[in-house]
């Protein structure tokens, strides 16, 4: 068993998602899939096609939406997320974890946009610069019965801000994030036509994957607080983590009109993510999705009408998935029993372990004599550092050092 399988193994066991950490990066010859399906896409469709997957009603229609939605958050300020999260079943405005791991975080100074129990996103100070990245890509394909996503991570059609933090930056003073972006290498193999489960399934650290091919994590920081108002992003809503990893917690800014037909990712599950606007000025929230943070309605999913659940994204926390609907090679059953597949895999079939798996030696001998919590770096398979802290999972005695996420 090679070192990746060991470490998804472990990190299962552990409840963490990390995305090719192992490996060399793959050379893809791929143009990116727009980001978002334009009005005229959407009115070239004559017709509705239904999901017969989803064991679920026909969905809200338009005219329900509407009457739903509202502008209950148009000054900027909403409810703080801190520690929302259940570990024995969903529930609604709470992220549905499969393990709970609390580390430090990496902002520790609150920003005077967090007041009591909410915070201003309008407020907000964002991390300098504007970055293209022109090695940018990812792929959207579906392949019989699968969507294949692949990518380097890297924002398409976007920016970033720099990073490390520069002392210079006023966000430094609140969040100095000291890690780089870095190209990652990814696939992810995710069911074309994801089957609803009327029982959510717990999830990990990871959500999905936006369609310019940045990862999406739930709404979490380090320490199990609100990520999107505690810690300090770029002007996209984005930021690296310990591996060079960038990523989003929260619905980046340039999504803040995408509408709730339109479908700007997918979630590791399968299903698709949209964002919130149902028309100018109006909006759903969290009050208006069920307990995994979504709904059914018509989306226009590759190039089609579909009346399908998805994720909606929001302003106010979780902001994204909060449980899976569907099964995830990254996640737990819903009785809390593992599934195969594991953190960073690839694929079901390639995905490692069903359980908790054993650390690589490396990982161990990384920790031996350091205690938990403890920085640590160890040389992966293919020659490249990795860096961490020392962990132990449930029901082992072997404490080993795996990523950290931010």
């Amino acid at each position: 068993m090679d070192i990746f399988t060991q470490l998804v193994g472990f990190l299962t066991g552990l409840g963490l998602i990390i995305v090719s950490i192992f490996g060399g990066q793959t050379n893809i010859a791929s143009t990116a899939s727009s980001l978002v399906d334009t009005p005229s896409e959407v009115a070239t469709v004559a017709t509705a096609t239904v999901n017969t997957s989803n064991t679920v009603s026909k969905g809200y229609s338009q005219a329900e939406l509407l009457a739903m939605a509202g502008d209950k958050y148009a000054n900027g300020s909403v409810p703080l997320g801190d520690y929302k999260y259940v570990t024995s079943a969903a529930k609604k405005g709470y992220v549905y974890l499969c393990n709970v791991h609390k580390d430090n975080p990496g902002s520790m100074v609150n920003g005077p946009w967090i007041t009591g129990s909410t915070w201003n996103f309008k407020k907000k100070v964002t991390v300098d610069g504007a970055i293209t990245w022109k090695q940018a890509t990812f792929s959207n394909v579906i392949s019989g019965a699968y969507r294949v996503m692949t990518g380097n991570d890297l924002p398409v059609g976007q920016t970033t801000g720099v990073f490390p933090v520069a002392s210079s930056d006023d966000a430094h003073a609140y969040d100095p994030n000291p890690n780089t972006i870095k190209v990652q290498t990814q696939k992810n193999t995710l069911p074309a036509t994801p089957v609803y489960s009327a029982t959510p399934y717990c999830m990990g650290g990871e959500v999905g994957v936006m369609k310019n091919g940045v990862a999406l994590f739930n709404g979490f920081d380090a320490g199990l607080r609100d990520a999107a108002a505690h810690e300090v992003q770029d002007s996209n809503d984005g930021h690296p983590q310990g591996s060079g990893e960038y990523h989003y917690h929260s619905l980046p800014a340039f999504l803040y009109n995408a509408t709730v037909f339109t479908v700007i990712g997918f979630a590791y599950d399968g299903f698709p993510i949209t964002g919130p606007v149902v028309t100018d000025g109006k909006y759903l929230t969290t009050d208006n999705l069920d307990e995994c943070h979504g709904l059914t309605s018509t989306v226009t999913l590759d190039g089609k009408q579909v009346t399908t659940y998805h994720y909606v994204m929001t302003y106010d926390f979780p902001y994204s998935a909060s449980c899976f609907r569907g099964k995830s090679s990254f996640v737990s059953s819903p009785n809390g029993a593992p599934q195969s597949g594991g953190a960073g895999a690839t694929s079901a079939s390639s995905a490692g372990p069903s359980s908790g798996g054993t650390p690589p030696q490396e990982a161990i001998t990384a920790c031996t004599s350091k205690a938990t919590n403890a920085s640590c770096s160890f040389t992966g398979g293919q020659g490249e550092t990795v860096s961490g802290t020392c962990k132990t999972p449930p029901g082992s005695s072997s404490s080993a050092c795996v990523p950290t996420n931010r």
